[in-house]
């Protein structure tokens, strides 16, 4: 998906401090810098869009997964200033692009939608899969 000049998308995934900046800025789970660190490098592929005149992350997304089978399209973030202007679109596109040239036929691509985000991943495909499957997660005091 093409963007505005304003913007550039790099086909990598954004500095350890610009990673947690994003997160916290757009809503989501704040996360440390010691916690960016290696979830960045564990990446199979990431994302993330600079504005031009400032220099600075405005949307990132990834995937993690084996490369084989499962690909988890997680951290979909844009700065609420510069939402509604296709940056999610561009990325999402970015990463499913790289995911349909790379990935093995009949892939398994999922993530976990939060309310603002369903339009956009419904645009590119996405159906909810409950009732046959649900989201779970261990977290907090069950780790």
């Amino acid at each position: 998906m093409k963007i505005s000049n304003e913007y550039l998308l790099v086909e990598r995934a954004p500095a350890a401090a610009d990673y947690v900046h994003l997160r916290a800025a757009a809503g989501l789970t704040p996360r440390r810098l010691d916690q960016a660190v290696p979830a960045l490098a564990g990446s199979w592929k990431a994302v993330h869009i600079r504005h031009v005149a400032t220099g600075e992350t405005v949307a990132m997304g990834r995937v993690i997964g084996d490369g084989g089978w499962y690909f988890h399209v997680v951290d979909m973030a844009v700065l609420p200033a510069h939402q509604r202007r296709g940056l999610g679109d561009a990325v999402l596109g970015s990463l499913l692009a790289a995911i349909r040239e790379q990935a093995p036929e009949n892939a398994y691509v999922n993530l976990l939608a939060d309310v603002p985000g369903r339009r956009l991943y419904e645009r590119h495909g996405f159906r909810e899969t409950a009732p046959d499957s649900i989201g779970m997660a261990l977290t907090g005091d069950g780790l």
